[in-house]
């Protein structure tokens, strides 16, 4: 192209492309069932795009940024991943759900795009990923033991039960949980999966009934724990219902009202509660957004992926691996950096309760 251009005009055409924007992106449930996770990571990478920017962006360009809708499908995830592919993304603040980020993180690996996931906790994601694969949340290993090993202790001697999605998140955080919870001398009166996306959940209640249940794991998302733990209240089972990070929204609060006063569930340390956070949770706020769940997680990507393009001096994709997998990083989640995995070295997993339409760490 360049050859048929005198010098000149190459020299203002490579000075045009220098300054061009850089173009990064956030995917995951946009629409579905799991649209409330979508809205945040939206919310927390749109935020990110407009204070870095504000502050003349990275390396003096600007950011722009696409939003993918994977719906939490695989299938969709991996076309999702080529479109951004197309559109020149560099970076990927996404994706949501386990069973969206393992296979559109071949696509990424393969192109050389950078993937900071804020949420999605399978093992497999790091473990099998490639060089440029990361998150900023924690693993289901991690937090299956802190699950399990609580079980193990606040209900030794009584009827646990654990059950799960079939997702590659909620299966695999549930069995994390019944190895952990096994390995700590405890045992479950029943193990059993459901299907998502259904709304009667009587025969599974039943099983609960008739086994006697004290406290049920859910290995899944808040839409189906909220009908669950809502059913199982409406035929007089007073099961103690616990789960995962998926149940941090508010839309769990919708769809179980007062049922689901005194949920269980363990999520990474709330970043709403870090004074460096402070400023910007107030501004969120006022724009009338609650920060919560992922939203600061995905926040938190794009920031330590732009100080890693900055301590990299360009958006090279092996430069920018080597400056994550060696740096510290001082964002809204604190100062964190990752291991040779692509695993964020933050805190591990606290637990939290549900009250009176709210969750706060577990008094």
């Amino acid at each position: 192209m360049l050859k048929s251009i005198s010098i000149a005009a190459a020299a203002v055409f490579l000075a045009g492309a220098a300054h061009a924007d850089i173009t990064i992106a956030t995917a995951g449930p946009m629409t579905g069932q799991y649209a409330s996770f979508g809205a945040q990571m939206k919310a927390g990478a749109e935020a990110a795009v407009r204070d870095i920017n504000a502050a003349g962006g990275v390396m003096g360009q600007m950011l722009k940024l696409e939003v993918g809708d994977d719906a939490c499908d695989p299938k969709q995830a991996v076309a999702v991943a080529n479109q951004m592919v197309n559109k020149g993304v560099v970076f990927m603040a996404g994706h949501f759900c386990s069973g969206s980020s393992i296979p559109a993180s071949a696509v990424y690996s393969e192109e050389g795009i950078i993937q900071i996931s804020p949420a999605s906790t399978n093992p497999k994601l790091t473990d099998e990923g490639g060089p440029g694969t990361f998150r900023v949340c924690g693993r289901d290993d991690q937090q299956g033991q802190v699950a399990g090993e609580f079980l193990a202790k606040m209900y030794a001697g009584k009827n646990v039960a654990v059950v799960h999605d079939k997702t590659a998140y909620g299966k695999g955080l549930a069995d994390a949980t019944l190895a952990n919870l096994e390995k700590a001398g405890g045992k479950v009166a029943l193990y059993e999966a459901y299907t998502a996306g259904e709304k009667d959940y009587s025969a599974l209640v039943t099983k609960l009934k008739q086994n006697k249940i004290d406290a049920l794991y859910v290995g899944g998302y808040h839409t189906e724990a909220g009908l669950i733990v809502r059913q199982m209240r409406d035929q007089g089972l007073a099961t103690q219902l616990i789960s995962g990070d998926a149940l941090v929204t508010q839309e769990y609060w919708s769809i179980t009202g007062d049922a689901g006063e005194g949920t269980l569930m363990t999520f990474s340390p709330d970043p709403r509660k870090n004074p460096i956070a402070a400023p910007l949770v107030e501004k969120f706020r006022a724009e009338g957004i609650e920060p919560e769940g992922y939203v600061l997680y995905t926040y938190g990507a794009v920031q330590a992926w732009a100080q890693a393009v900055t301590k990299a001096g360009s958006t090279d994709f092996d430069g920018v691996v080597k400056a994550l997998k060696s740096n510290q990083f001082s964002t809204v989640l604190g100062d964190f950096g990752f291991d040779a995995k692509g695993d964020v070295t933050a805190p591990g997993y606290v637990f939290y309760e549900w009250s009176k339409g709210n969750y706060d760490y577990l008094k």
